[in-house]
């Protein structure tokens, strides 16, 4: 895992020297799966000697009102005076694709595998299997005892798929682990649940390899309950 760890580090110095398109896509469903809201970005991503710098290239929005869709293409739009969800929507494609202290723009700590995070958890070899014509090491990964998270990192559990040849992360899935009911309550007294995450990365080339797609679930607690997905979208060198 130290290899691992030391070789996503190379690889995320390598991306550094790449421009590449975003595509962000996040959509509110209500538990019975009716439509809220819904936006749909796309960026060129550039590198900057801290981490990289968004340009935001096409936007378009649409929220559901008394039966109808309604579209907009103004981010941070607001379509009545206490615009829960349009804030919500907002603050979740910032947090999760724009993270300032990730080259990437994506939440390190939604996915445990960088050498600080990884001394928090324990990893199990579960065999050897083939990925996209590729062998890979099936690794899982759970809490270490007694940690439940700590500077607003939260304990996930999951499985990633390793490349057995470079040791490159090709497929990584998380899930909140059992037993820590984590919320994080926004601003407007909303409640905030992340239920899990997948992330594919793809490779370019020797060492080199790219987030290829980003997804996500959440669960929304306010006025009203809802469900929130950051659905896989590109991501990287490879987006059209």
């Amino acid at each position: 895992m130290a290899k691992l760890a030391a070789n996503q580090e190379r690889a995320v110095q390598m991306r550094s020297a790449f421009v590449y398109n975003q595509n962000v896509l996040i959509r509110f469903r209500r538990p019975n799966g009716k439509f809220v809201r819904e936006e749909g970005s796309d960026y060129t991503v550039a590198p900057t000697p801290e981490g990289t710098k968004k340009t935001l290239t096409s936007f378009l929005g649409k929220y559901e009102r008394k039966g109808e869709i309604v579209a907009y293409q103004k981010p941070h739009y607001e379509y009545k005076d206490i615009d829960i969800d349009g804030d919500l929507i907002s603050d979740l494609a910032e947090d999760l694709t724009s993270d300032k202290h990730s080259r990437d723009g994506l939440a390190a700590d939604l996915f445990p595998l960088t050498g600080k995070h990884q001394k928090n958890y324990a990893f199990k070899l579960e065999g050897i299997d083939n990925y996209r014509d590729r062998e890979v090491y099936r690794i899982t990964f759970t809490p270490t005892r007694g940690w439940e998270g700590e500077d607003g990192d939260m304990p996930w559990a999951g499985e990633v798929l390793v490349d057995r040849l470079e040791y490159q992360p090709v497929l990584i899935t998380t899930r909140l682990a059992r037993g820590f009911p984590f919320w994080v309550k926004t601003l407007l007294g909303t409640n905030v649940k992340h239920l899990g995450f997948k992330l594919s990365y793809q490779r370019v080339e020797e060492g080199l390899w790219f987030p290829a797609t980003y997804g996500g679930e959440f669960e929304v607690r306010g006025q009203t309950k809802r469900s929130a997905i950051l659905l896989p979208r590109c991501f990287g060198a490879l987006c059209p």
